[in-house]
């Protein structure tokens, strides 16, 4: 019943409802001028806050306003590193200015002298490359990465407030490789708004309510068993749903009669219909606590559809005190031609029924009454567009607040090999689900498998094969853009030495056993010669982007961008230390590594956590 592969309780298939990305290469390139960030003051390092502030002297003493000019400066990491550690890009300053960006560039780098921090501003067309002094730069990242101060610790509150939609699967339903999506995204998009301050209300919008329900509800009644339901809930619902489907096809009545079901359920009166809801409801919330605790999910709230019933009304009225509710054949529509959207936005059918829009209408209002949020997020599949579209231009035709926090999230599909080769949908409406606590079993089996051949004494080792199982395959979810369909692929996301959730998690293993051995403990940042750490600047480099890496995550809902950072670090700091020893070297240079080297370690297991996965010690 309900969604398909990867979809929400926002809609059903075919219904209109519901490295790290860097500045523009500061080489003479051009690149759109960046909005102010939603988190500002952003969190920053030192180095950053160092350079801000000179930035904004300068500014003011060119005739601008300091506070206008303050949510302008953004200092990103340039595509080429050669050009610099960080880059400004002078287009919305300039604009305030009144300037060509290439001359208030130009402008702004001969205002910023060098001092203990700064080595050089250098302007490059629209751009001011800075570089940092070496010494400066490892002192400033260690120490911040050591004492967990913002962006590598969590930030201090910054007054936003977000509301998080996702998973939500359908109850009556298996939890399939296709939900996957949504909860891995959602789950790492609110670790990410958390890291930077905000108020999050990370939200599982169950399925249970409406004609999906209702089907399953009919097919349960005709041949359901209560003992085998118990036995095992989702597989037997799942089976009994598969079954409705080939018998309606026969007996085109059974549409009819869910749909007398689905009326009496809305009823609100106590009959049959209801303690059938109560009972289904209840088995599959029990069932989903399994994958949710594999995966690390947690939600602050567990609201389903079914909390909005007596919200309905009210919505609306709502619609209709707006003036833009109309008559279409008996039933109740929005046009939204104007806002450039073809179809109208169906509230209410001709017999009386609600529908997914009129529940997301519901539930719109009450988050905006209840949580009095910044952003909602709908991470919900991209085929649901014209349904979060047609819910914003109604709340935006409707001339209501809500409608600029509505955001749709859209993800691509996770694709399975054939036999022939070729890349297809996991699908479940044709019958062949595939349930996720069978891949979950699978990937730490075979991981196991691994550890039994590489690292056969290895203590705790079905933990760790749980561990890096599972993450490996949330891992292979988040490592590429949303918007692309995953590749699902045991050989490529089971790969130690790829780019892959193991090849991280085995340098966050590599480093704690450092640790380990070595036979003196991690010096305070101030016991250590940081000029002694010039070598490892490449490192240091990377740590410095974190920041700006877990910002552009959370303002584009892009957690590929914090996978690409844990990948980039873990390939530097094994490079690094493939040349530069830590055990054995002399004192002053081993404490100076083994500060490093713990600083590292710290980072990847904060930015494995904001994807939702493990840091193992040993593996």
């Amino acid at each position: 019943m309900g969604p398909a592969a990867g979809m929400s309780p926002h809609g059903p298939k075919g219904a209109t409802r519901r490295g790290p990305i860097c500045a523009a290469e500061a080489s003479g390139s051009t690149g759109a001028p960046e909005a102010p960030s939603r988190y500002l003051p952003r969190p920053l390092t030192e180095l950053h806050d160092h350079l801000r502030e000179r930035l904004l002297a300068a500014t003011t003493a060119l005739g601008l306003d300091r506070a206008a000019a303050a949510p302008l400066v953004r200092l990103d990491p340039p595509k080429n590193r050669e050009h610099g550690d960080v880059a400004l890009g002078a287009f919305q300053l300039a604009k305030l200015a009144g300037k060509a960006p290439p001359a208030l560039a130009g402008e702004l780098a001969a205002a910023i002298t060098a001092d203990d921090v700064i080595e050089s501003a250098v302007a490059a067309g629209p751009f001011v490359n800075f570089r940092f002094r070496r010494a400066a730069l490892a002192r400033a990242v260690l120490t911040a990465v050591q004492t967990d101060a913002a962006p590598y610790g969590r930030a201090p509150a910054s007054g936003q407030v977000v509301c998080i939609d996702f998973s939500s699967p359908n109850i009556a339903k298996p939890f399939h490789i296709g939900h996957m999506r949504s909860t891995v995204l959602g789950n790492s998009l609110c670790r990410i708004h958390r890291h930077l301050g905000a108020v999050v209300h990370g939200i599982n919008h169950l399925g249970d309510w409406g004609m999906p329900f209702a089907k399953m509800m009919t097919a349960y009644m005709h041949w359901g068993n209560e003992q085998e339901l118990h036995r095992s809930p989702m597989r037997y619902m799942f089976d009994l749903y598969k079954r409705y489907g080939q018998e309606v096809k026969e007996h085109p009545a059974l549409d009819d009669e869910a749909a007398a079901h689905f009326r009496a359920l809305e009823s609100g009166a106590d009959n049959q219909e209801r303690r059938m809801w109560q009972l289904l409801r209840d088995e599959s919330l029990q069932a989903f606590q399994g994958p949710y605790q594999r995966l690390g999910v947690t939600f602050d709230h567990v609201i389903g559809e079914s909390f909005f019933e007596d919200k309905m009304e009210a919505a609306m009225a709502r619609v209709k005190a707006a003036g833009v509710l109309e008559n279409s054949d008996g039933a109740e529509v929005v046009w939204l031609k104007e806002l450039g959207i073809k179809e109208p936005c169906l509230l209410r059918k001709s017999d009386g029924a609600t529908l997914y829009h009129t529940r997301d209408l519901a539930a719109a209002f009450y988050r905006e009454d209840t949580f009095h949020p910044d952003r909602i997020l709908y991470v919900v599949g991209a085929e649901q567009k014209l349904h979060f579209d047609q819910l914003k231009g109604v709340l935006t035709k409707m001339q209501e607040p809500i409608a600029k926090a509505i955001e749709h999230v859209p993800f691509g599909l996770v694709l399975s090999k054939t036999e022939d080769g070729k890349w297809e949908k996991f699908a479940s409406r044709s019958g062949n689900a595939v349930f996720l606590d069978e891949i979950l079993d699978e990937a730490v089996a075979k991981v196991r498998a691994i550890i039994r051949e590489k690292n056969p004494d290895l203590p705790d080792a079905d933990q760790t094969a749980e561990q890096v199982g599972v993450s490996a395959i949330v891992f292979n979810d988040l490592k590429n853009s949303r918007i692309k369909d995953v590749k699902f692929d045991w050989e490529s996301m089971l790969n130690f030495d790829g780019e892959t959730g193991p090849y991280v998690q085995f340098a966050c293993a590599r480093l704690s056993s450092i640790l380990r051995k070595v036979e003196v403990p991690v010096p305070a940042p101030g016991q250590v010669d940081f000029t002694l750490l010039a070598d490892a600047e490449r490192v240091l480099l990377v740590m410095l982007d974190f920041g700006t890496a877990v910002q552009r995550a959370a303002e584009q809902s892009e957690p590929s961008i914090v996978t690409a950072h844990t990948i980039a670090l873990a390939g530097e700091i094994h490079s690094y230390l493939r040349d530069h020893y830590v055990i054995g070297a002399e004192p002053a240079v081993r404490d100076a590594r083994l500060l490093l080297v713990d600083a590292a370690r710290r980072l990847l297991t904060t930015g494995l956590s904001l994807l939702g996965i493990a840091a193992p010690e040993r593996m």
